[in-house]
């Protein structure tokens, strides 16, 4: 078994070892650049806080473990169009001739979804969360963000919402090896909405607005992915499937 999986392994160490030198050269180049990075990350913070706040730092490391973290999103970003190629040259071998072409749309359209995501969170959904966050109880405190927990806290933003955007190419990469179809995602559809607002309360601040404001576009990605699935994997008609069914039972009884 071990012989079986160990072409498998190889490949597999082979593409995530050009993915993660790609991310290092990619970082030693963002490092370079940690500061005007760091000040268009903070820009979003910056229009909402009042005159007399300001960002803080309480801990001597913090400004260069955060220069660290602001250099490794950057260069993450940067390496993605390489992160889906590597993905995409991995399974390639379970892929029929024509379907490994699809490489150039596949690795463009996911980079593009992942950037539609991020950008959607940086220009609406953050300026719209932070003002709340920040004017809720601005009569009775004073804003000090940290630093660190600032720039944590909008990484794990913009790549939720850059994930969550990946659905239908996701969607597009499961039907293509058959696993869903589109009568799979309509039947998963009401349990779907529920994941869809769980996974919005958690990644979102939590008020009601922003949490909408990243259910609403994912509810419209999940009926995208269905079109996509249809497209590549459309369901056989239920007659056809009753038909498929009772031809197995015939044969299951003639063994």
């Amino acid at each position: 078994m071990f012989e079986d999986l160990k072409p498998h392994l190889v490949e597999l160490r082979k593409r995530l070892g050009i993915s993660v030198a790609t991310l290092l050269v990619m970082f030693l180049v963002c490092f370079t650049y940690w500061q005007p990075l760091l000040a268009w990350m903070l820009e979003p913070l910056k229009s909402v806080l009042p005159s007399e706040s300001k960002v803080i730092f309480t801990a001597l490391q913090e400004p260069f473990f955060t220069a660290l973290k602001v250099s490794f999103f950057a260069s993450f970003i940067v390496s993605l169009p390489i992160i889906f190629w590597q993905f995409w040259l991995f399974v390639a071998p379970g892929l029929y001739d024509n379907e490994k072409k699809l490489v150039i749309p596949f690795v463009t359209f996911a980079t593009i979804m992942f950037l539609m995501g991020s950008s959607f969170c940086y220009y609406i959904v953050i300026p719209l969360g932070f003002e709340f966050l920040v004017n809720f109880g601005g009569e009775l405190f004073t804003a000090l963000p940290k630093i660190g927990e600032y720039v944590g806290f909008f990484t794990k933003l913009l790549f939720g919402f850059g994930l969550a955007f990946e659905l239908p190419v996701i969607t597009f990469f499961f039907a293509k090896i058959g696993l869903v179809d589109d009568r799979t995602l309509k039947d998963f559809f009401r349990y779907a909405i529920v994941v869809i607002f769980l996974v919005s309360a958690l990644l979102t601040p939590p008020d009601v607005l922003t949490q909408f404001l990243m259910a609403g576009p994912l509810v419209i990605l999940y009926g995208v992915s269905i079109l996509v699935a249809r497209a590549v994997n459309p369901a056989l008609p239920e007659d056809d499937e009753d038909d498929d069914e009772d031809e197995d039972e015939l044969e299951e009884d003639a063994k």
